[in-house]
């Protein structure tokens, strides 16, 4: 089985989706995508084993040799990604059983888990090929998943800010497809490892261009970079609570692999960076991002858009670590969609015990929590300690490394900005924290703890915070290999 591993991640959940709508029972139906989601973790965790001890695995679907067939390759980048989405998923749906009961009408329940293996197949799949035509037809599949995801969200708005991802994920999905389609067009291949020797040849014409160009601005649209991340605050606010903490904490770093890939494996990081400056638009926006999302995202009065917004100063992190090409930077960045995914996924799994309780994620209906529901305001706490990038949380490692890549090329001015990321951070999450902690409890019946279900799984990714961020060695090495690798740098 072990050598099927990189079909089977994505077969296995694919086949699980459909059975999950099957079984009609809503206990059942989590089962089934319980089963699916654990499945994937351990064959991600067995490909990351496999990828550290013996290079990059490839699997040719059919048996037919690529570029003529489409290829299957794990190498340390991807193997990264399909932990970091499948091992969310495993965390999430033990959460989802009890909030998606107070949140969804019964008889969707099973829909609603069929969407959920659905967007974790597609996000596991464009991981996973090494096709880039699969990786448009992976990114549809967990888009169109996604969209129905968030339109059960309980408010109205729920639909309206479905219909407006829909929009500007369509118009993202056809600018890839385009470049997709003139990188065809010149070099007759869809395999990225082809496409990767063929497109220098071709390189000096206008065509080439164009495609980087087309798939420099979907994939900025998928990843919510600044200004192109207005999608995402609504979406996020209004999708079911646990919707939010999965797709918030794998969609935007699937896109971010995404980048990486056609960037520097495809493209090449010499011809992106040297020839098309990509550096000159990345690094300006992701700037503007961390500095102005954090301030639009103190001014949040419902939690959920606070975090929001919170999101895309983070995606800004990555992004600056990824313009800056270099080993230490590129590592910063790979480094933080793992992190990232921890201290979020905790973030907004905190807001999904405040709305199961309270009802509602407005900053002030969490008067007095910290004393009510104090296992879940210490979450919360922890959560944005990583997100201020306090020592000894997975936050910290991120901008420990970020700011290290920046002082290594003499860019005293992008430290600058990252510390003064941290400092816009602990303003926004004080507001939170005085809230809760500061502000005598309503009167009226009292509200209590969240239950077992949603604590447990909120707490694991808390310990992970913590636990990642003492003990880096690991993450940080993955990091620095996927770094390596895509600038070619050697080990």
């Amino acid at each position: 089985m072990r050598e099927n591993l990189p079909v089977l991640q994505v077969v296995v959940p694919l086949l699980a989706a459909p059975l999950a709508f099957l079984v009609r029972r809503p206990r059942l139906s989590w089962l089934v995508a319980l089963g699916a989601a654990f499945w994937a973790f351990f064959a991600a965790l067995s490909l990351l084993t496999g990828v550290l001890a013996s290079g990059a695995i490839g699997y040719e679907i059919g048996g037919w040799e690529p570029p003529w067939g489409i290829e299957y390759r794990i190498d340390e980048l991807s193997a990264w990604v399909l932990v970091i989405v499948s091992g969310i998923a495993a965390v999430v749906l033990p959460f989802a059983r009890a909030s998606v009961e107070r949140e969804i009408e019964r008889d969707r329940i099973p829909l609603f888990y069929t969407a959920l293996i659905l967007c974790m197949t597609g996000l596991l799949g464009i991981a996973a090929t090494g096709d880039v035509f699969n990786v448009f037809v992976f990114l549809e599949i967990s888009s169109l998943s996604a969209y129905g995801l968030i339109a059960m969200g309980q408010n109205r708005r729920a639909l309206t800010s479905s219909y407006q991802y829909l929009i500007m994920g369509s118009v993202g999905a056809t600018f890839i497809v385009i470049g997709i389609g003139l990188m065809y067009s010149m070099t007759g291949t869809l395999n990225m490892a082809d496409l990767a020797e063929r497109l220098p040849a071709v390189a000096a014409s206008r065509t080439i261009p164009v495609a980087f160009a087309f798939l420099a601005v979907g994939v900025s649209l998928k990843l919510a970079l600044f200004p192109l991340h207005l999608w995402l605050p609504n979406a996020y606010t209004y999708a079911p609570s646990a919707v939010t903490a999965f797709i918030a904490s794998t969609a935007t770093k699937v896109a971010v692999y995404m980048l990486l890939r056609f960037f520097f494996t495809v493209f090449g990081a010499a011809f992106s960076f040297e020839v098309m400056h990509l550096d000159r638009i990345l690094m300006p926006l992701a700037l503007v991002a961390i500095v102005a999302m954090s301030l639009v995202a103190i001014n949040q009065e419902n939690g959920k858009r606070l975090l929001a917004y919170s999101s895309v100063a983070q995606i800004g992190y990555m992004v600056l670590g990824i313009s800056l090409a270099s080993v230490l930077g590129v590592a910063a960045g790979v480094l933080h969609l793992f992190n990232h995914a921890l201290m979020k996924g905790s973030l907004f799994m905190a807001m999904g015990c405040v709305m199961y309780r309270v009802g509602s994620c407005r900053v002030e209906a969490m008067a007095g929590l910290g004393k009510t529901m104090p296992f879940t305001m210490a979450a919360f706490v922890v959560g944005g300690l990583s997100l201020i990038g306090v020592p000894l949380t997975v936050g910290f490692i991120s901008k420990w490394y970020l700011v290290q890549a920046a002082l290594e090329k003499g860019m005293w001015g992008i430290a600058a900005v990252v510390l003064l990321g941290s400092l816009l951070a602990l303003a926004y999450v004080w507001k939170v924290v005085e809230v809760a902690y500061f502000r005598p409890p309503p009167d009226g019946p009292g509200v209590r703890e969240a239950p077992l279900s949603l604590l447990i799984p909120t707490w694991v990714l808390v310990a992970a915070n913590l636990w990642f961020g003492i003990d880096a060695k690991t993450t940080a090495g993955v990091a620095l290999r996927a770094a390596r690798m895509l600038l070619g740098a050697g080990s």
